[in-house]
């Protein structure tokens, strides 16, 4: 079971959920409408990460900025992330993003993708710290990009969409138990993209 791109929105009411099953993913298109691509480029505390693959340590393919209300640290892929407090444009993004999804978040994770080599692995955002069922709010700005589900057990299961400046996905129920996502390389000249997922620690 193959979807592509954006045939399942209901751009006139409320989203549909994307994933036929196990899980609940929604999209808003053109949900933050204030264009802060430059500004969250230019404010952002941005750090090149590493990780050891095979014994060598490689760059992560994108730069992080890992922020938090508190002193929320967060381990993934075996990097430890202190956060910085944020500031008030990653709140006004965060509690537009609240208000949208009835769910309150007290940290984000952003990366910055700056060109189509820049990319995320398939992976779950299942880490104990985020809780059961875990609400994730992911804000997309900059150049459109691929964003791809695969089932983890039921290998025909996937899903694509494009994420464009300004869209709003929510992930949540039983969707990072079941299933797995990535943001893919793509050899297409591609602008920079700067991706903010909101969660709730603790």
């Amino acid at each position: 079971m193959d979807l592509f791109n954006n045939d399942q929105l209901n751009l006139f009411g409320a989203p549909k959920n994307l994933l036929p099953f196990d899980g609940e993913v929604l999209l808003y298109p053109h949900f933050y409408k204030e264009d802060v691509f430059t500004r969250l480029v230019e404010e952002t505390p941005w750090k090149q990460d590493k990780m050891k693959i095979y014994g060598r340590e490689v760059n992560f393919p994108r730069l992080t900025a890992w922020y938090g209300e508190r002193d929320e640290v967060y381990v993934y892929s075996g990097v430890v992330n202190v956060p910085v407090k944020f500031s008030p444009l990653l709140n006004s993004i965060k509690q537009a993003a609240e208000q949208q999804c009835g769910h309150r978040f007290n940290t984000a994770l952003l990366n910055y993708y700056r060109d189509g080599s820049n990319s995320m692995g398939w992976h779950s955002d299942d880490e104990s710290e985020l809780g059961g069922n875990p609400v994730i709010a992911s804000v997309s700005f900059g150049a459109s990009r691929v964003f791809q589900f695969k089932h983890k057990r039921q290998k025909n299961a996937k899903v694509s969409v494009v994420l464009n400046n300004g869209d709003l996905l929510i992930m949540q129920g039983q969707t990072q138990h079941h299933w797995l996502h990535q943001v893919p390389k793509t050899s297409r000249m591609l602008g920079a993209r700067i991706n903010i997922t909101f969660r709730s620690i603790g």
